[in-house]
């Protein structure tokens, strides 16, 4: 392999000779390889939109030439359109705060900007990284900015999409199911009849309000602290410049983010991305429980509850012929448990910063955007390949309801709660049904009990 040798403060760096990166990103290479786990391109991708913004805007502010600007705008382009995406390789394990993550796009930037105007890579006489490219600007300022970008984007974009997709599909299902009376049960024990529509509207209810925090919270991501540099004072920068970019940087997103009114605390703090790990936390929790029930209602298929039927995806058992699981539900709940997992992870590296700055923060943007990402695929999997596909085993429902010993709760505001409990204990023991221990112990008359132990009026009733 061919090197050039690039030179930072600590010296002399070998780096492959066609490589757009420089001595920094090389220097992280051969010192972080904790995971094989890379830094998401999301990341990157918001980083090239910020860099052309900040060579925009440092141009209006009079800081940097028409030329050099030009230059970094067309390889953030570049970036933006998917190319150089093999010179982005860090590790996210790595050195706190982000700075090598920055750094790697500054010299990817600056090389790629450098060939745009004739020179070769590594002469930085031509576009420097941290002069040019980094103008106005310091991990500490755009590192939070830009997990505020790349997170914010992914979870409107592709997640809340997706989990609108998921409740529709919940929201069809409760509408068709709504006149199917089955047993309700609380404690895993028979309870009073329910509809099944009625129980996936819990559901698809669940989801929404979860969706809500989820929204609400990732909206509080628009605020980001650039300008701020090191630690928040603005140094080598200023208002302008910051205004400059913030308005170029909603012009290539067509997005909505504002400079934070104290940019300090979003430098400090990591309570956005707290915010959203909760939100994300809340939704995995509502489908996790959603996942839990089903494979509880098409347990069996004999032994079991058996009451509705999911989409048959793939065999079950290696040994046993014919067996089916429920396999597309069994995906989701591990993706719910990973998001859950990971949102401790982010809570901890939150608990984890000192003074001006968080130097978790690759960690906790990392876990943020792969929650989003497997839940976003996830749900849409789960609408399309499970939820829609459900079906309702009348027969069994029906059996189930017909011997609900909970049935005679609507006896009590007529025999009371006693001789009700009574009559519930004989019908279990005596393995019949409440209206049929009613009938045998003239307890009303007929027309009545129809009356008073329909389950259908008592599904819909209240």
């Amino acid at each position: 392999m061919r090197y050039r040798i690039d030179s930072d403060v600590l010296g002399k760096v070998k780096v492959p000779h066609d490589a757009y990166y420089g001595s920094e990103t090389q220097r992280s290479l051969n010192n972080f390889t904790a995971s094989g786990i890379k830094v998401p391109m999301e990341i990157i991708y918001a980083y090239a939109a910020l860099k052309k913004a900040a060579a925009i805007a440092n141009r209006r502010d009079g800081k940097l030439d028409g030329r050099r600007s030009k230059a970094i705008s067309r390889a953030c382009d570049e970036i933006l359109a998917h190319k150089l995406e093999d010179q982005f390789c860090l590790d996210i394990f790595q050195a706190g705060a982000g700075t090598c993550i920055n750094m790697n796009v500054n010299e990817v930037i600056a090389n790629r900007s450098i060939e745009i105007l004739g020179g070769n890579k590594g002469d930085y006489r031509i576009v420097h990284p941290n002069d040019h490219v980094n103008m106005s600007q310091s991990t500490n300022d755009t590192m939070p900015s830009v997990v505020h970008i790349a997170v914010y984007l992914l979870i409107r974009n592709r997640l809340l999409p997706a989990l609108a997709q998921l409740r529709k599909a919940l929201d069809k299902k409760s509408m068709e199911f709504d006149g199917i009376v089955k047993v309700g049960r609380t404690h895993l024990q028979d309870a009073v009849p329910i509809t099944l529509g009625r129980e996936f509207s819990g559901y698809s209810w669940a989801l929404k309000n979860a969706t809500a925090m989820l929204s609400d919270a990732n909206n509080r991501l628009l605020k980001i602290p650039i300008g701020g540099t090191a630690v928040g004072t603005e140094m080598n920068s200023d208002d302008r410049y910051a205004k400059f970019a913030v308005r170029e940087l909603n012009g290539i997103l067509k997005s909505s983010f504002k400079l934070a009114p104290n940019r300090f605390a979003v430098m400090q703090q990591r309570l956005e991305e707290l915010s959203v790990a909760d939100g994300l936390k809340e939704v995995a929790t509502a489908i996790n429980k959603i996942g839990n029930d089903l494979r509880l209602l098409t347990s069996g298929p004999r032994a079991g509850m058996g009451e509705i039927t999911l989409p048959e995806i793939l065999p079950g058992s290696s040994i046993m012929p014919g067996k089916i699981n429920p396999s597309m539900v069994e995906m989701m709940n591990m993706v719910c448990m990973e998001v859950i997992g990971n949102c401790t992870t982010v809570t901890e590296a939150a608990n984890g910063g000192q003074l001006e700055i968080n130097v978790f923060t690759p960690i906790i943007v990392y876990n943020l955007i792969f929650s989003a990402t497997i839940m976003s695929n996830a749900s849409v999997l789960f609408a399309e390949r499970c939820i829609k596909g459900i079906r309702v085993n009348k027969d069994n429902i029906s059996r189930h309801i017909e011997m609900d010993t909970s049935l005679a709760t609507a006896l009590s505001p007529y025999v009371g709660y006693a001789k009700a409990a009574e009559i519930a204990r004989i019908a279990y023991r005596e393995g019949k049904s409440v209206k049929q221990v009613c009938v045998e112990l003239n307890i009303l008359d007929k027309k009545s009990l129809d009356r008073i132990l329909d389950p259908a009026s008592q599904a819909k009733k209240y």
